[in-house]
């Protein structure tokens, strides 16, 4: 009850001004004086009607009229609203107003769990970190929850035959005559925007996600310009995730991630898979790269940031370069020291494929960065020293 009173507090200081002063159009002043008259019958009930009615905002005229409207009117609900105000009281509320107001009723239930609501909050909290394999994930997840909760009634079943033997009859009947019992189960369970977005809020559903410097708050600096896959958990509590590293013969896992340490999977290759690189013949000095590299065959990819750079029979003047026209494209790590074995790689345009050995590890597919967010973001992860 308390979040209603907040939210319609909020409400109609939004529209008072408009309210108590003349207004342009017949339809905002319709939506105003409902919503007050409203708003005067409800706290006519209880014993905040005199100082909603003795607001400083209220003027003589304002306050008689209300006052003849509460003494004429009784009975008032929410549900007495036009659908309209309700739409736009509704859609003022923050995600945990709505589960409050969905819990008051069915009527309201139905109103507050419909996906235009939470679309926005959706959008504004998670539609960064969300993309396509996050979303294939869910549908799995619904699935299996689906499947466990049709197992769980199953069970239930058999006990209750076991118990009641001699109305067994009775209910093998009634269930053969109610066959899609799981079926209507199924689609009653709600795979809607709401519970997908409580489910990310709850850290109930772990889904796919990249993570950029793994474990470089853990001392391991080797990861340092590198975005992995991983499985990613919401902890509201800390406002941070837990991701959950596939590994060769162990999981490990990373606590206390933040936002900007995330992104949605770039490119649907999965991490032990071999990206099909499509921007070779595009490739040319100073362009910005991400490129593949797992230490060895056994694990799992990640994407590291790179730059194009000139090729050692080149001038590196751009009037004079013509590294574009060569089949062998030079790659530069610069978060490592000139010199060293991580600093330099080549490939060959023409016949790229995976490369490398045991020593140095394998690079994979690369993929071209043309957005500036892209680059920035890795830039803005630099360190501040080189490492050999």
């Amino acid at each position: 009850m308390l979040v209603f009173l907040i939210s319609c507090f909020s409400f109609i200081l939004l529209v008072s001004k408009s309210f108590f002063k003349p207004m342009g159009g017949f339809s905002n002043v319709w939506f105003s004086e409902e919503l007050v008259k409203f708003l005067a019958l409800w706290f006519s009930k209880g014993r905040n009607a005199i100082s909603f009615l003795n607001l400083p905002l209220m003027t003589d005229h304002v306050k008689s009229k209300l006052e003849n409207v509460v003494e004429k009117e009784e009975g008032v609900s929410l549900l007495d609203l036009p659908d309209l105000t309700l739409e736009c009281i509704f859609e003022r509320l923050p995600p945990n107003g709505l589960c409050n107001m969905a819990a008051v009723c069915s009527s309201l239930r139905e109103k507050c769990t419909s996906d235009h609501l939470w679309e926005k909050h959706m959008k504004e909290k998670w539609g960064e970190l969300i993309g396509s394999a996050a979303y294939k994930e869910w549908q799995c997840y619904i699935v299996s929850r689906n499947k466990a909760s049709i197992l769980e009634k199953s069970r239930k079943k058999r006990d209750l035959y076991g118990k009641f033997s001699k109305i067994r009859k009775l209910l093998c009947n009634r269930s053969k005559g109610n066959e899609d019992d799981s079926k209507v189960g199924n689609s009653s369970e709600i795979s809607s925007i709401m519970d997908w977005y409580l489910s990310l809020e709850t850290g109930k559903f772990w889904f796919p996600a990249q993570v950029f410097n793994r474990e470089v708050q853990n001392g391991h600096v080797g990861f340092m310009l590198s975005c992995y896959d991983a499985e990613v958990s919401y902890d509201s509590r800390t406002n941070t995730f837990s991701a959950r590293y596939p590994s060769y013969g162990r999981r490990i896992i990373e606590d206390d991630i933040e936002w900007n340490r995330l992104r949605a999977p770039t490119v649907d290759t999965l991490p032990y898979v071999l990206h099909v690189s499509d921007c070779l013949d595009d490739l040319k000095p100073d362009d910005h790269i991400e490129i593949q590299w797992r230490k060895s065959k056994e694990f799992a990819y990640g994407w590291w940031y790179g730059v194009v750079g000139h090729l050692e029979s080149c001038s590196g003047s751009k009037l004079n370069c013509h590294c574009h026209a060569s089949e062998i494209v030079l790659l530069e790590f610069k978060q490592y020291t000139p010199g060293s074995r991580w600093r330099q790689t080549v490939i060959n345009r023409k016949d790229h494929r995976e490369v490398g050995n045991e020593e140095d590890g394998f690079y994979g597919g690369i993929r071209k960065l043309y957005s500036d967010k892209e680059i920035s973001l890795w830039n803005s992860l630099l360190p501040n020293n080189t490492w050999e």
